[in-house]
């Protein structure tokens, strides 16, 4: 089975020594994405739910340059640093996966990169 490393200017660029994502032949893995605006590299202003709406455009369009779209994610997971902020993270997350939404799970982090409230990494079918 062959990888390609996956890159585009639209999501953040990567802040250590990994992909924004890898694809394969059959599927989509892609790095955790936080709340970083991709032109400055500096989370985006606001509490958790601007940064999970930034979260899931940056996932986008990592998608969109591997070949996918969110209509193919089958699994996510979601890093909160604090779980009070579930209900927020949650209706932000309901807009992008309503219908037919993938598997999730949601874990409590003690930390983020760059002081992030929430990552989200997902898993994708090749669209």
């Amino acid at each position: 089975m062959q990888k390609k490393v996956i890159y585009t200017d639209k999501a953040p660029k990567a802040i250590g020594p990994y992909s924004q994502a890898i694809r394969t032949e059959a599927m989509i893995y892609t790095a955790g994405q936080t709340g970083l605006e991709p032109s400055t590299g500096e989370l985006i202003a606001g509490g958790v739910e601007e940064q999970t709406r930034q979260v899931l455009n940056n996932i986008r369009n990592v998608l969109e340059a591997a070949g996918s779209s969110l209509e193919q994610v089958v699994k996510t997971t979601v890093f909160l640093q604090d779980m009070n902020d579930f209900a927020k993270m949650n209706a932000i997350y309901a807009e992008y996966f309503g219908e037919n939404p993938p598997a999730r799970s949601t874990i409590a982090v003690a930390a983020l990169p760059k002081g992030g409230l929430v990552e989200i990494e997902v898993v994708a079918l090749i669209a």
